[in-house]
């Protein structure tokens, strides 16, 4: 008898054992220790696999994690700050310091510093005491190698009478208010400078576009220095500045004429018409830096 086809059979006369095939014949007893065996066998290979692919899994999250790292480091640099700063909102959506409204001022001009020249231009703003020993200090001059020793000094309000030639004339034009002299001597090398005082800058120049050849003044002798350059030849000069006129002559003590040679004489005449036109400047930086100041 039979059930269909390819199935089990059955045996007519006797009973089926369905573990025939693993333990011989079909009327033994099943070996319960040998099922039991193969059965924890069976789990243990089961938990090994599980065990295995447990860690399997791990090794291929860390991986996963590994590249991830690797990702965001190759597209930000190894700077682990930097790459966390990467992360954050660009600079336009993060409220800086530098975005808060600061108080602001209107711009500002410094005023222009004073001009000397200003103040020694016209007697109304040149109002500082002035003498031949404020405008002449010390008792010697120094430029550059030479050294001069003073001399006499002089002061006078009767311009015409501090000069000689036609230089008189000339002062007298132009409104001379004052004539200053002062002497400097080496050796037998003697120079004056005479500073004639007008009341603008604009009577100065008159006076020295005015002056010709014959314009002198007279050297200034005393205190241990002969008389010179009355009847010799010597070395002059004529300039002004601001409001003021300046003249020198520069001779030799022993009545010799100056020639063209005498480099001395002229370094002499040279040296105090210098000095005497920066004398005359500080004095102008003086009264502007005390004007400056609210003095």
């Amino acid at each position: 008898m039979s059930f269909g086809q390819g199935g089990s059979q059955w045996s007519p006369g006797g009973s089926h054992n369905p573990w025939g095939d693993q333990w011989g014949s079909s009327n033994q007893t099943p070996d319960w220790a040998a099922l039991a065996e193969q059965s924890e066998t069976r789990n243990k290979r089961r938990r090994l696999l599980l065990i295995v692919g447990g860690a399997i899994a791990t090794v291929g999250i860390g991986a996963a994690v590994a590249v991830a790292v690797v990702s965001a480091d190759s597209g930000g640099g190894t700077n682990t700050t930097a790459n966390q700063a990467g992360d954050r909102p660009g600079t336009a959506d993060i409220p800086s310091a530098s975005t808060k409204t600061d108080p602001s001022f209107d711009p500002t001009t410094a005023p222009p510093p004073l001009d000397p020249k200003e103040f020694i231009s016209s007697s109304g703003k040149d109002k500082a005491p002035i003498s031949p020993d404020i405008l002449f200090p010390g008792s010697q001059l120094t430029m550059g190698d030479n050294v001069y020793r003073k001399g006499p000094t002089a002061d006078t309000k009767d311009c015409a009478s501090a000069v000689q030639g036609t230089l008189d004339k000339v002062l007298n034009d132009n409104d001379c208010t004052r004539f200053m002299r002062v002497t400097y001597y080496k050796g037998k090398v003697a120079v004056t400078a005479g500073v004639a005082l007008f009341d603008t800058k604009a009577k100065a120049s008159d006076a020295k576009a005015d002056a010709d050849k014959k314009s002198v003044i007279t050297s200034l002798s005393g205190e241990g220095v002969p008389a010179f350059c009355r009847t010799t030849i010597c070395y002059t000069s004529t300039n002004s500045y601001g409001r003021y006129a300046y003249f020198t002559v520069a001779g030799y003590t022993d009545g010799k004429d100056v020639t063209e040679k005498d480099k001395a004489v002229f370094a002499a005449g040279e040296d105090l018409a210098e000095f005497t036109f920066r004398q005359i400047h500080r004095r102008g930086e003086a009264q502007a830096s005390a004007a400056a100041n609210g003095q």
